[in-house]
């Protein structure tokens, strides 16, 4: 990956949340046409990742052609994909995404894609589901399951319809062009989590087993990793983290977690999909590949480090 001043730096979960906010304080950012289609308009296009449709296309293009990624046995129900600038950790989602892409090929496309970030800019309770009929990057639009967000909503007063949240946050949002190219013609349903309790996580969980028994659903989880101005500590600690998601210690990340100590920027998101796949029989967490943005910008070191990580969990057909 090439360095670009163009574009946001190193993905710090809290970076340019406050002109973001700013930027976008209040707008439903929403597109209507004659039959009141409600079509949400991507706030990251041009900042986040290109906003140009053929910049956009051949850069997530390119990150999954060049992601090398073993042959996964049987059937991906859930995925782990880094969601800070492209630049930075776009080639890391690319192995995330091919193997979804890969896994689809061959017979085990979903039905469904949910896909579950964090909100930056300040907690709420529950789960914010993004309301509206489509998303619409500068790739294409793509329709949102309604009837599905309506399920996990009726399913438990923690899940619900509310658009203000996903206003100028990023975290599900970067992961969309990636769906988009890589699962064409598949709905989504996109939710933010604001709270860290485990009951959101259980019943969130508990919402898309159930979910599942309908429609074949993929559970995609944005989230970097450890943020820190040493390498090392970022490099040892997110091994180590890595190592639990691999082995399906989903209790030992939650107690490693705290406010001070990050391991997952996203690490609701993170724990509801080990949970649900869990749910599904998944054993072990397959480790597609690691980086952080000390390695491909060593400037970086000593000032902010960012880690990435792409994982995969897959069941039995």
């Amino acid at each position: 990956m090439k360095q670009s001043k163009r574009w946001v730096g190193l993905g710090i979960c809290a970076l340019w949340v406050m002109l973001i906010s700013m930027a976008w304080s209040g707008e439903e950012n929403v597109m209507h046409n004659e039959s009141e289609k409600v079509v949400r308009k991507a706030h990251g296009a041009g900042r986040w990742f290109p906003g140009r449709s053929r910049e956009l296309r051949e850069m997530v293009d390119t990150y999954v052609a060049q992601a090398k990624v073993p042959d996964v046995k049987g059937v991906i129900v859930a995925a782990l994909a880094p969601h800070a600038g492209y630049p930075y950790s776009g080639g890391m989602a690319g192995y995330t995404f091919r193997a979804i892409k890969d896994n689809a090929e061959k017979g085990h496309a979903p039905d469904l894609a949910v896909v579950l970030g964090l909100s930056h800019r300040g907690g709420f309770n529950g789960v914010a589901l993004m309301s509206g009929d489509a998303i619409e990057t500068p790739l294409r639009q793509s329709p949102l399951d309604t009837e599905a967000g309506e399920f996990l909503a009726d399913a438990s007063p923690r899940i619900f319809f509310d658009y203000a949240p996903h206003a100028g946050e990023h975290s599900a949002e970067n992961e969309i062009p990636f769906v988009q190219a890589t699962l064409p013609g598949v709905k989504m349903v996109v939710g933010l989590i604001g709270d860290h309790d485990p009951r959101t996580i259980s019943e969130l969980a508990d919402a898309l087993n159930a979910l599942n028994k309908n429609k074949r659903i993929v559970v995609i989880a944005s989230t970097d990793m450890l943020h820190d101005p040493d390498y090392d500590r970022v490099t040892n600690t997110d091994k180590a983290t890595l190592e639990k998601v691999a082995q399906m210690d989903d209790a030992g990340l939650a107690q490693e977690w705290r406010p001070s100590k990050q391991i997952f920027c996203g690490i609701a998101p993170v724990l509801t999909a080990m949970r649900f796949a869990k749910d599904q029989g998944c054993e072990k967490g397959t480790i597609l590949g690691y980086c952080n943005s000390g390695d491909d910008f060593p400037e970086s070191r000593g000032r902010w480090v960012v880690g990435y990580g792409a994982v995969i969990f897959a069941v039995p057909e």
